[in-house]
């Protein structure tokens, strides 16, 4: 797999992968390695037929594609690449699509830390104690932002790594979702 990203673009390809089930099986195959559509659809909680369509239509727009099997039984599905970013400067079309996908993502990453207060308490001392959720408040230019973002990317460019080798994870790692909100707030009746 490789960790390339992909800048979406496009408005039909953004609404594609705005879809709860979609964004559970990408994980899932970015968790897992190649996957066949049975054991996808077992660990996400859905048929084998929902989820042989919902990976076909990932195929479709190029968020995954088959692996290599192992036998002539199987059909495997890989992620094609691991992350997403948007274009710059999308059309009035794309824009509605890129909220649609954001939103979906956002709601998915909400409902993840939900799951996770539901079973922090049965987890051992040291992922029990961490701190999931914070606020911070800036005052940023738009550039200011993008650099912050450029300089998190490369910071956490060592760990997404670990994504596509298996080998270099320490022997108490786990996969964590790291959910990243820049909202730009409207300014207070005193202009703040």
């Amino acid at each position: 797999m490789s960790l390339g990203r992909r800048v979406l673009d496009d408005p039909a390809a953004m609404r594609a992968f705005a879809h709860p089930v979609r964004l559970a099986l990408h994980e899932l195959l970015l968790r897992a390695g190649a996957t066949t559509a049975a054991d996808a659809a077992r660990e996400v909680g859905i048929s084998q037929a929902l989820a042989s369509y919902h990976l076909r239509q990932l195929a479709k727009y190029g968020f995954v594609e088959q692996a290599e099997a192992r036998d002539e039984r199987e059909r495997p599905w890989k992620v094609t690449e691991a992350l997403q970013e948007w274009a710059d400067e999308p059309g009035a079309d794309a824009t509605a699509a890129r909220g649609l996908l954001e939103q979906v993502i956002a709601e998915r990453a909400l409902a993840q830390l939900v799951e996770w207060q539901r079973r922090r308490q049965d987890e051992p001392d040291p992922w029990r104690a961490l701190d999931p959720v914070g606020n911070i408040y800036l005052y940023a230019t738009p550039d200011e932002i993008k650099a912050m973002s450029e300089a998190m990317a490369a910071l956490l460019e060592p760990l997404m790594a670990r994504v596509s080798a298996p080998a270099t994870r320490p022997a108490d790692a786990r996969p964590v979702l790291l959910a990243q909100m820049l909202i730009p707030l409207p300014p207070t009746a005193s202009g703040d």
